[in-house]
């Protein structure tokens, strides 16, 4: 039975490819989408790959992404990142381990990005990268 990696997007997500492109890019959220099935695909796993505007909701499937056993989840927690208490407190609640994701790099942005919640609880962060961002995560999580 292939093994399932839970991609799951915050805020704002949804509006990727005209949302602020000089710092995001014009890829949209679909395209990655698309991007890390393929990926997925080839290292063996399948994806459950969502986007949600609301934190109650993000607490939810990392709840979901450890009852249903799944390998990993990569988080693009998006503002969420640097203000939900909540989101770290879901993360340690859980035992697949949680890898962070961002398409650019929050470390290189106004100083309010520069705290990682979601990365006090994650085993890894990818950023930085733009969409490739996530094909490097999945590369990280199918060694996990």
């Amino acid at each position: 039975m292939m093994r399932t990696i839970h991609i799951l997007n915050g805020p704002n997500l949804n509006r990727l490819g005209t949302r602020e492109p000089e710092i995001y890019g014009t890829t949209t959220l679909a395209e990655i989408e698309a991007g890390c099935h393929a990926k997925a695909s080839e290292l063996g796993f399948s994806i459950f790959f969502c986007q949600t505007n609301h934190e109650g909701q993000l607490v939810d499937w990392l709840h979901r992404a450890d009852d249903e056993g799944a390998a990993a989840v990569l988080l693009n927690a998006a503002a969420y990142t640097h203000t939900s208490i909540a989101l770290l407190d879901a993360i340690r609640a859980i035992s697949v381990p949680v890898i962070e994701v961002h398409l650019s790099d929050p470390s290189q942005r106004e100083p309010f990005r520069h705290r990682s919640y979601v990365g006090m609880g994650a085993v890894h962060c990818i950023s930085g990268l733009g969409p490739a961002s996530y094909l490097a995560a999945l590369e990280q999580a199918a060694q996990l």
